[in-house]
């Protein structure tokens, strides 16, 4: 095991703890809360957990993305040039894009949800959980180099 194995396993690890988070929330948690909880209850255990994955989102997912997604680039000689060959530099550049347009949806639903707009917070929960997705397949989709 190399020094890049274990920035690499942390980079793999933020993406699984980020998208297995809205899928549990998605998946598991909202429907248990619509069911089994008023909607006042609902609403306050529903505020909470947002608060906390957005707490943790910025504390720690972002930065450790960041960090290890741009040690991994500089390793692989990534260059904004790279970023539009075709093959790894073409794909590097969708889930750059992908994972930015993710993150500003991420962002709009939790102002969204503190604006009192629960549709539109909606839409860009739902956005963003789907593009987290296109994330991991762009990053699957990588070629070994």
């Amino acid at each position: 095991m190399t020094w890049w194995s274990v920035v690499r396993f942390l980079h793999v690890l933020g993406a699984a703890l980020w998208v297995g988070g809205q899928l549990s929330v998605s998946l598991v948690l909202l429907p248990l809360a619509r069911r089994l909880l008023d909607e006042q209850r609902r609403g306050q255990v529903l505020s909470a957990v947002g608060r906390r994955f957005g707490l943790l989102t910025a504390a720690v997912f972002l930065p450790v993305q960041l960090a290890t997604g741009v040690a991994i680039a500089w390793h692989k000689g990534v260059t904004w040039a790279s970023l539009a060959e075709p093959g790894y530099g073409r794909i590097l550049a969708a889930k750059l894009l992908l994972f930015c347009a993710v993150m500003a949806a991420a962002g709009a639903h939790g102002w969204l949800t503190g604006a009192g707009r629960p549709r539109l917070a909606r839409v860009m929960a739902v956005t963003s959980l789907v593009g987290s997705l296109g994330v991991v397949l762009l990053a699957t989709a990588l070629p070994a180099t």
